[in-house]
């Protein structure tokens, strides 16, 4: 029973993705041979071979700068991107999940803001991207060194980002059962518990959902706003190797690009899976350490009291 439970592991895990991906290779090498160029030997769109030799030097050391030739690592790109993601997604959350809640759970908060929200969530990156520039603008007037590439990049992740948390706190709230509300009436809860004992534990699957949703967006959006803003990042790397003619590394940085989001998909999947473990390791630890004070002042009693008895004992026998 067991190889076989291993042998269907090797061909789903394994044997079908190697397939996949042979195919994919071959249908690549097929582009390049299909769009060859007979009067420069070369193929318009470089073929795996060429793709690495031409961006072998990216991936020798990417995470260091190269001083003779004046480039960065792929790695160095990355990590820029990243950052900018991680303080787009930050500042999109923090906003999303109350918004999410009085959503789902005021009448007329969605009544006011839903026809508002459904009207800006489709909207362009490439339109968000000069909509930020004209914040930035006002925050650079009262701080000249601010960043305005950077920042401007950032709210644009946050605006694009923000609806998919958004939508399924929402969603999320309104999906509990109207049994729990009655019985939190019956028992008087207060705001306060009401909302950690029952609205957050029901709308925790919800709002991780809405988490992973929004962090392949945010990855989505940096590209095209490092593209437009030509600074630096992955999607800057793509952008200038393309104006150059140099479409080896370009190509390369594309499947970068992909490898990163399906990274970040799956650690987001794998916390949303865990995600009532990991909310719990908070109260696990706090109970813990009160198990342990408790301990300590049994002890520290027990040591007060042998004192006292040897007193009473020795008494005695003076008696």
């Amino acid at each position: 029973m067991n190889s076989i439970k291993l042998k269907k592991m090797f061909v789903d895990n394994v044997a079908l993705p190697s397939i996949g991906i042979a195919f994919c290779m071959l249908f690549w090498c097929f582009l390049s041979w299909a769009t060859w160029d007979e009067s420069t030997s070369s193929s318009d769109f470089p073929s795996p071979i060429t793709t690495w030799s031409d961006s072998a030097k990216y991936f020798a050391s990417p995470f260091s700068h190269n001083d003779d030739e004046g480039f960065d690592g792929i790695g160095l790109e990355i990590w820029r991107s990243l950052k900018l993601v991680g303080m787009g997604y930050g500042m999109a959350i923090l906003a999303a999940v109350p918004i999410g809640f009085l959503l789902g759970g005021s009448y007329r908060f969605a009544r006011m803001f839903d026809p508002i929200f459904q009207i800006l969530r489709p909207i362009s990156p490439l339109a968000w991207f000069p909509l930020a520039g004209l914040i930035v603008i006002a925050i650079r007037r009262h701080n000249k060194e601010i960043d305005a590439t950077q920042l401007q990049c950032i709210f644009t992740i946050a605006m694009c980002s923000i609806w998919p948390t958004i939508l399924n706190t929402a969603v999320g709230v309104r999906a509990i059962p109207q049994d729990y509300l009655n019985v939190a009436k019956v028992l008087r809860l207060s705001s306060f518990k009401l909302f950690s004992r029952i609205l957050l534990p029901a709308t925790i699957p919800y709002m991780f959902t809405g988490f992973r949703l929004s962090l392949g967006i945010a990855w989505l959006v940096i590209v095209a706003a490092e593209m437009l803003s030509g600074k630096s990042g992955i999607g800057a790397f793509v952008n200038n190797q393309y104006q150059s003619g140099t479409y080896g590394p370009m190509i390369a940085a594309v499947i970068v690009i992909g490898l990163v989001g399906f990274v970040l998909d799956r650690l987001m999947n794998g916390i949303e899976r865990n995600a009532t473990l990991i909310l719990s390791c908070p109260s696990l630890v706090i109970r813990l350490f009160q198990k342990m004070r408790s301990q300590s002042s049994n002890a520290f009693s027990t040591n007060e009291s042998v004192p006292t008895l040897i007193r009473k004992e020795s008494c005695d026998a003076s008696a």
